[in-house]
């Protein structure tokens, strides 16, 4: 088979301590799944995990640059346990989700809070907000079969070093095996997907210039330079 032009490299994801690299198929993310931030956003309630995509080319590895985007002046970071699918299926069971997990890493779901106020505004889909070039950061992936499955432990976030958000896994409103279960009911998950599973309160905005580092206890951590 031959392609009419020249295609595009695959996405992958660095895995740690080998030379080996994670294959990434699609990016998912879950909304609203630490109580203090969906109530710093103006919600309080227990509802049900809700989703949008991020495109695979977004990933941005440790160490990179973040250029700032265009059309946007008011540009946030939100720090967020990452998992690597490495079986998939449908309609997984909450009780056998964790089967279906290659391992873990953190990233930074960077979002254009102006254009998806606007957007949220008008009635709009805010894909633009989230979906852009460079908007998902990411640590290598630790594997589970070295650190288990973490429930628990720090997760924060500094930017030029002054801490703006730190939290703990444990106040995730739906954990890890929730999120794979239901996400497995509205898509196919697959080998090579990624889920975002949402950030702890404090998020906020990011200039030029800004150098943002966070990191999950037992996982590792992340520094991306804003540009």
């Amino acid at each position: 088979m031959s392609f009419v032009i020249p295609a595009p490299p695959p996405a992958s994801v660095e895995v740690t301590g080998t030379d080996d690299r994670f294959p990434v198929r699609r990016i998912y993310c879950i909304g609203r799944n630490y109580l203090a931030h969906r109530k710093e956003m103006g919600h309080d309630d227990r509802k049900p995990p809700f989703y949008f995509q991020k495109p695979a080319d977004a990933l941005l590895e440790t160490g990179g640059e973040f250029p700032y985007p265009s059309q946007s002046e008011n540009v946030h970071f939100e720090i967020e346990l990452v998992v690597a699918i490495a079986k998939g299926g449908v309609n997984i069971s909450i009780e056998d989700a964790l089967d279906n997990v290659y391992g873990y890493g953190l990233g930074i779901d960077m979002t254009r809070r102006d254009i998806q106020s606007e957007a949220k505004q008008d009635g709009k889909p805010w894909e633009s907000a989230k979906s852009f070039d460079h908007s998902a950061p990411i640590s290598p992936i630790r594997p589970a079969s070295e650190i288990g499955h973490p429930d628990s432990g720090r997760i924060w976030l500094a930017v030029n070093g002054e801490v703006r958000q730190d939290s703990d896994l444990n106040l995730q409103i739906w954990n890890v095996q929730e999120g794979i279960s239901h996400l497995s009911k509205l898509y196919q998950v697959a080998p090579g997907d990624l889920i975002y599973t949402g950030t702890p309160d404090g998020v906020g905005p990011i200039n030029p210039g800004d150098l943002i580092t966070a990191g999950i206890d037992g996982i590792g951590e992340l520094e991306i330079k804003v540009v």
